[in-house]
């Protein structure tokens, strides 16, 4: 339900970025309504999904759920029960926002400038660090199945949420929540803060900084690059990892509308960096 609703909480799309969706969508055959697109994607595919339907190709060599989320959301349910050799084709075209697809028939490079969301239980059993049940699972078998998530994919990815079981009184109560609407007012005023930074960059938005980009954009204070220096060492975070980690916590300082990052901003990214309610990725 919370990945459905990321779209709703998302700019809408510009003219360029329509104009993208919608050559895409029109050459794989699934463009459902005349002139350009107004809605960003959203693609849900199933797990048992194989590698050639996400990334692509085909006699035609026609666009994948990669790529047909492009300026959307690709959205990976029950992610771990996806074969790990699927999951792996999402490390290239996260990192370089396009997909080449070379067969015997041709090449053909397609974009794929896309959030991935992925959901998954924590074990097969899904109640490891449950406040509700019992995890049934031995420590292999837990290692073994998150090992479908490697080093190199998890570093791909910014944020992390463990979410555990509601109690009947949270589920049920009728307390009113920030409305979507008002989430994307927020968002926006972000990526209004984003594009004019980057203005002379060539880029509009914070996860397409460059090393030398966050070095000029991402300075820290001495508080919180010994925060970031302690976290480094203790966890052993790649370069990847590292450059991520900077690029959220400007995100959350944009969020909050200020120039500068705060300590505060860095212990918030630093927070979304746990994976599985334990270890810092």
């Amino acid at each position: 339900m919370l990945a459905s609703r990321i779209p709703s909480i998302l700019p809408e799309l510009d003219y360029e970025e329509a104009l993208e969706v919608t050559k895409i969508y029109s050459v794989s055959g699934n463009l459902k309504e005349e002139g350009l697109a107004k809605y960003r994607p959203f693609r849900n595919p199933h797990h048992t999904s194989s590698n050639i339907s996400l990334i692509g190709g085909g006699r035609n060599l026609a666009p994948g759920e990669i790529s047909l989320s492009h300026n959307g959301v690709l959205f990976l349910d029950e992610m771990l029960e996806f074969k790990k050799s699927v999951l792996e084709v999402l490390r290239q075209p996260l990192e370089d926002k396009v997909v080449k697809i070379s067969r015997a028939n041709g090449n053909i490079t397609y974009p794929a400038n896309f959030m991935l969301v992925g959901a998954t239980n924590p074990c097969p059993c899904g109640f490891y660090a449950s406040n509700t049940k019992v995890c049934t699972c031995t420590d292999h078998e837990k290692k073994l199945y998150l090992s479908k998530l490697s080093g190199p994919l998890l570093d791909r990815i910014d944020i992390f949420s463990f979410v555990t079981s509601l109690k009947y009184e949270e589920f049920n109560k009728k307390d009113k929540s920030e409305s979507s609407a008002a989430i994307k007012e927020r968002i926006i005023s972000a990526r209004e803060i984003q594009k004019s930074r980057y203005k002379n960059d060539k880029i509009c938005c914070n996860s397409q900084m460059t090393e030398k980009q966050i070095i000029k954009y991402c300075k820290l204070d001495s508080q919180s690059n010994n925060l970031l220096k302690v976290v480094y060492t203790k966890y052993n975070l790649s370069n990847r990892a590292y450059n991520r980690l900077l690029k959220l916590s400007r995100t959350i300082a944009d969020l909050n509308g200020r120039e500068n990052i705060q300590n505060s901003d860095v212990i918030e990214a630093v927070q979304y960096r746990k994976f599985i309610n334990e270890n810092i990725v």
